[in-house]
């Protein structure tokens, strides 16, 4: 990621900042790669010291929130401890699912198994995931998501576990990649070597986040449309994978 990629404002006054973020960036600093470009550092350059108040994982694209002062930064912070902010997702997963809506409560805690990761353990802490069927495709689904709580990685070891895994998710799942191929085998020309994916990260976008503006404590929401890559694994798919 270039050091002066742009960032889509969706929003900005003198209290928080809305910003689109692209899959493949960090919120903030991390901690092998300190020097790397962040959301943070980009959107600095443009308004200033900003105050991190929530984070989506770096190859999830969508909606963050910053906050532009202490105040603004401790009213949106109680919001997210206090579980009241709204938190919708997009998710392309494997499968069908054989319900239009689902609950998923299920703790999660770190894998021990597998540093950086987690599992869902009844000695975790709670968790819970609303998933709504939006599309239904031949071999897949959208949905979208809501989540209750912000556990490390919860939508995508949730859908993992009721066996339906990120279209693509490595950790998670077994796909790093969603090749046209899978879809459209007739008349495909391009060997393994030749084809060149249609998404190479996880099939998760943060959509919507609705929460308490901090200066007038009116009820905001703002929506980040799917990211062209997203958009793009769509099309096709409602073109070569509709279901019949």
């Amino acid at each position: 990621m270039k050091k002066n990629t742009p960032i889509e404002v969706i929003y900005a006054d003198d209290h928080i900042v809305i910003a689109n973020k692209p899959a493949g960036i960090a919120v903030i600093p991390e901690r092998l790669n300190t020097e790397r470009a962040t959301v943070q550092r980009i959107l600095e350059q443009q308004f200033g010291k900003l105050f991190v108040v929530h984070r989506i994982d770096k190859p999830t694209s969508g909606i963050i929130c910053f906050a532009r002062n202490e105040a603004a930064h401790r009213h949106i912070s109680l919001q997210f401890q206090n579980h009241e902010v709204q938190k919708y997702y997009l998710a392309v997963v494997q499968g069908k699912l054989p319900y239009e809506r689902a609950e998923i409560d299920a703790p999660l805690a770190p894998n021990p198994a597998k540093p950086g990761t987690m599992m869902v353990s009844k000695n975790g802490k709670e968790a819970t995931t609303i998933c709504h069927v939006v599309e239904e495709f031949r071999s897949c689904s959208l949905l979208s998501v809501e989540i209750k709580t912000g556990r490390m990685h919860q939508i995508r070891v949730h859908l993992a576990s009721v066996g339906h895994p990120l279209l693509v998710d490595e950790l998670y799942g077994s796909a790093p990649a969603f090749y046209f191929s899978s879809i459209k085998r007739k008349n495909f020309k391009l060997s393994a070597e030749e084809e060149r994916p249609t998404i190479a990260r996880i099939t998760l976008h943060a959509h919507r986040l609705t929460l308490l503006h901090p200066a007038t404590n009116e009820l905001v929401s703002f929506e980040a449309p799917p990211a062209e890559d997203i958009q793009t694994l769509l099309k096709l798919l409602r073109k070569y994978d509709a279901a019949k």
